[in-house]
């Protein structure tokens, strides 16, 4: 049983007062224990890396990224992943339906009333998907470095949009 640290006498462990002076006493030592930590809302990695990360898979790893970490630096990151990658997936399929490349680039298949597919050659929108593709590839390439390099690169179209996005 504690003691009272002016006059002596006996006080209940958890007293914070003596009841015969009214001297205040000193806060009872916690026991030492384990505790493990709290949860966070981050995804446990530098910033620079989960930035890169959102551009991994495009805009869809863009999206997982926009909803679990709440950095400003990373939420950019995600969300201009979101908008370019997103915005460039959407143009991609549009162009293979145009050429009618089929189902896998985007197109509706077949053949039209005339005989030929969609509006141009198959050859002319192989050649325009594969030029946007490497073209794609090379932004890819380009944002992933800048984002793992600690760098806010802002593009000029989906970057502003990706800005109000972010909130940033």
């Amino acid at each position: 049983m504690p003691h009272c640290t002016k006059c002596g006498a006996e006080v209940a462990p958890n007293a914070q007062f003596c009841s015969t002076c009214g001297q205040p006493q000193p806060a009872p030592a916690a026991a030492p224990s384990w505790q493990p930590p709290a949860p966070t809302a981050q995804s446990g990695m530098t910033e620079n890396t989960a930035a890169c990360l959102s551009y991994v898979l495009g805009w869809l790893t863009g999206i997982i990224f926009f909803l679990i970490d709440k950095r400003p630096y990373v939420r950019f990151h995600a969300a201009q992943s979101i908008v370019t990658f997103g915005g460039l997936h959407i143009i991609r399929i549009i162009v293979g339906m145009v050429f009618g490349m089929g189902f896998l680039f985007g197109g509706y298949g077949g053949y039209g009333h005339y005989g030929y597919a969609g509006w141009g050659s198959l050859g002319l929108g192989i050649a325009i998907l594969a030029i946007f593709s490497l073209l794609t590839f090379i932004l890819w390439i380009v944002c992933m470095i800048k984002a793992g390099t600690g760098q806010r690169f802002v593009l000029p179209i989906s970057g502003p949009i990706a800005q109000n996005l972010a909130g940033n």
